[in-house]
C-alpha cells in the first residue's frame, strides 16, 4: 500500500493530495496517507463522507494520524 507522508502539510495542502491519488486507483484499492494536524483530520471526515471512498481514520500516537482511503 503507497503511504503518502504529510507531516507538517496543513489544509488544503493533504486533502488536495488525497484527490489526487484517488484519480490514480481503481475500485477497491488504498492508500494511506499520515497527517499530524487534526484541522486536516476534519477537513478528510467532512469532505468524503458522501463520496464514493471509504475512510478509516486511525490516530497512532497522540496528535499523528494515519488515514487509509479506498477507492469504492
Amino acid at each position: 500500500m503507497k503511504i503518502i507522508d504529510s507531516f507538517g502539510e496543513m489544509c488544503p495542502i493533504p486533502v488536495l493530495r488525497i484527490e489526487e491519488e484517488i484519480k490514480l486507483l481503481n475500485n477497491g484499492e488504498s492508500f494511506m496517507i499520515v497527517v499530524d494536524h487534526s484541522c486536516v483530520v476534519e477537513s478528510i471526515r467532512d469532505k468524503y463522507k458522501k463520496r464514493n471512498v471509504s475512510v478509516k481514520i486511525d490516530e497512532v500516537m497522540n496528535g499523528v494520524w494515519e488515514i487509509t482511503v479506498t477507492k469504492n
